[in-house]
């Protein structure tokens, strides 16, 4: 089979790639900005990329063009595409249809930790010997990629609530129909589609409808919003995390050591160098679902040992004269808010200069511009990109005082924490995107700031 993917440089949608050329599929791709890194690896699995939308795509003569949620009416290939009436599907249907109906899905859905929680899944299968395939919306650092099929039973995948397509205006989960579904948390996010927190619990109770009976969900059993959910309707046994029933975790020590518990009794110690509550929930999450699948509990708490997070998690990106910068994916209030305390409480009293680009769709239209200060409250100083926002930053970010600046100005930016970083400081980069490349841009001009005072 040929397939013309429509968007394929988007992380879903260039795992699907890669999942589609492993599967033994001619694949093909397009999209508005075809750029490294992903049109490199991309490119090295042999799959030929057109950059941009021109209708003359047609006369590669695919069986079928994956259309990516990027794509809308208007766009010229896909209007070409329309009005011959040639095959297309969206890329979550394709999935399901070709990949996923033969496997045990291991889905991982919530407002945060997906990718988190699918890395430590699949890595805890793949260490338990299952060599699972997975499809993961970040780069687990175990793997090195973001995608892989294999001849196992089992699949785990980051499941999105984001809409399919323009013409499916279901979340992307419904198509995966999973055996184990996790749901980490539920809240209002993605304003640029759901109009309420209401509509979003809609969608995810579609997905629980999806799970079959002897199937298992695997619930924090602390969060409300989902317990409405499950109110709609229950067809599954659920087994709960992070409240006094079911799975929990003991007290954290000094090097984030913690003991897991099921039903109040002992299954084990996670050892391993991850920081913060939502991780030690991530991790619950993660062995509850392993163990439905068939490994102990003690097998996947020894895994975790081994696991190297995802990158741009709190992932370390250099440190110069003492002063360390971090690159974390946080985009949403609850995420910056539990990414500057999970950092907190690594570096004690050391101060903490948080840098935020509001980027998502959310974010950018300000619909929770109100819940900034709090979520950022416990960092030293706040720097914000405010570049391009339908709002004012700088208005936003006024109830933290002096210790907040915004910049519409990358290069002013950096320049101002270089004036400002000392060493012993910690620096927290948090963004959904590339930041134009921050975090190099940083460590560049702290090296020369330093080289200069030395000399």
């Amino acid at each position: 089979m040929h397939l013309h993917i429509l968007g394929i440089c988007g992380t879903f949608m260039g795992g699907l790639a890669a999942i589609a050329r492993a599967a033994g599929h001619t694949v093909t791709g397009c999209d508005a900005n075809v750029y490294p890194p992903m049109s490199d690896q991309l490119r090295a699995l042999g799959i030929e990329l057109t950059e941009g939308w021109d209708a003359g795509q047609i006369g590669l003569d695919p069986d079928v063009f994956v259309v990516g949620n990027v794509v809308t009416r208007g766009n010229p290939l896909m209007e070409a595409i329309l009005d011959r009436g040639l095959v297309y599907t969206s890329g979550p249907q394709w999935l399901a249809d070709n990949v996923l109906k033969d496997k045990w899905v291991l889905a991982v859905a919530g407002t945060h930790g997906k990718t988190t929680t699918s890395a430590m899944l699949a890595w805890i299968l793949e260490d338990a010997g299952l060599s699972p395939g997975f499809l993961v919306g970040g780069i687990p650092q175990n793997f090195g990629i973001s995608a892989r099929l294999t001849d196992s039973p089992f699949f785990v995948i980051e499941a999105d609530e984001y809409d399919t397509a323009f013409f499916d205006k279901r979340s992307k989960f419904v198509h995966y129909h999973p055996r184990t579904l996790i749901l980490n948390n539920l809240e209002y996010d993605h304003a640029d589609i759901f109009p309420d927190l209401a509509a979003i619990e809609t969608q995810f109770h579609h997905l629980v409808r999806t799970v079959p009976g002897n199937g298992l969900i695997v619930a924090n059993g602390t969060d409300a919003n989902l317990d409405r959910v499950f109110e709609r309707g229950l067809w599954t046994p659920v087994e709960h995390f992070g409240s006094t029933g079911g799975w929990s975790a003991g007290e954290v020590d000094a090097d984030g050591h913690f003991d897991v518990f099921f039903d109040g009794t002992l299954q084990g110690r996670v050892k391993w160098s991850l920081i913060g509550e939502h991780n030690r929930m991530n991790a619950l999450a993660s062995i509850a679902a392993a163990r439905h699948a068939g490994v102990p509990a003690a097998v996947a708490i020894d895994a975790l040992s081994r696991f190297e997070n995802v990158k741009r998690r709190m992932e370390t990106r250099g440190a110069v004269h003492g002063i360390t910068v971090y690159d974390d994916f946080a985009h949403h209030p609850t995420a910056i808010a539990t990414t500057v305390e999970g950092l907190r409480a690594k570096v004690g009293r050391a101060r903490i200069l948080a840098v935020l680009e509001p980027r998502s769709n959310t974010m950018k239209l300000g619909v929770m511009k109100a819940a900034l200060p709090d979520s950022l409250a416990d960092a030293d100083l706040v720097y914000c990109y405010g570049a391009n926002l339908g709002w004012d930053a700088a208005e936003a970010l006024a109830p933290l005082g002096d210790k907040a600046r915004v910049f519409d100005n990358l290069d002013n930016l950096v320049s101002q924490m270089v004036a400002d970083a000392r060493p012993g400081d910690h620096v927290l980069m948090m963004s959904n995107g590339g930041f134009g490349g921050i975090h190099a841009r940083l460590l560049d001009a702290l090296h020369r700031h330093y080289q200069e005072e030395i000399v």
